[in-house]
């Protein structure tokens, strides 16, 4: 009788820990960035213009998680405009649970004219323990292109035809073919033997 007793008891128990593994096992890492917005200056196609951007990069950093992970963001406004519903000198913190994604997708900005300097890559790498559903790259590049205008964007946007780009961008610079361009822009040799992932 005193073995059904703890039989009784220790059934419960084993149930709860079974719960409390599969949780840990469905929920992945948990990441947390710091992204500051605000104005900088930069010189694209020989002329300066100042442009809202995240952590003093064009484009803004790259966020590199796995499925199932957890991802914290928490930004600071310390730019001239608000975006979203958020006005100058509001900080807040965006959680984003990436329970199925997988791939590249993009974060960006989403008031009117910000998203052309206020953006970047997420690449959610499949879950640990599991593969891709193609074969394993030997290494990866991301690449983020966007529209480069010379004017201010404001001004832009509240026109009746909003003009084409002055240039494309990849990874914020216009390439070898426009004025002005980084010396530090460089060609992708691709071994088609070799599985390298653009993402």
């Amino acid at each position: 009788m005193n073995s059904q007793k703890n039989y009784s008891f220790t059934k419960p128990l084993g149930f709860i820990m079974l719960i409390v593994l599969s949780f840990l096992t469905v929920h992945g890492d948990v990441h947390h960035y710091d992204f500051v917005v605000k104005q900088k200056n930069y010189i694209r196609l020989c002329e300066t213009k100042s442009m809202l951007v995240v952590n003093d990069s064009f484009p803004g950093p790259e966020i590199r998680v796995h499925k199932r992970d957890t991802v914290y963001v928490n930004v600071h406004n310390q730019g001239y405009y608000g975006f979203t519903i958020h006005w100058h000198g509001t900080n807040f913190t965006y959680e984003v649970i990436l329970s199925e994604e997988e791939g590249t997708v993009w974060w960006h900005a989403h008031s009117d004219w910000t998203r052309a300097s206020v953006h970047g890559a997420i690449v959610i790498l499949p879950a640990i323990g599991t593969t891709f559903p193609f074969p394993q790259p030997d290494e990866d590049e991301t690449i983020v292109v966007a529209s480069w205008h010379k004017e201010e964007l404001t001004p832009l946007i509240d026109a009746a035809d909003l003009p084409a780009s002055d240039a494309y961008t990849m990874n914020g610079q216009p390439g070898d073919l426009c004025p002005c361009s980084s010396d530090t822009t460089y060609l992708w040799k691709v071994d088609l033997a070799r599985p390298i992932c653009f993402v």
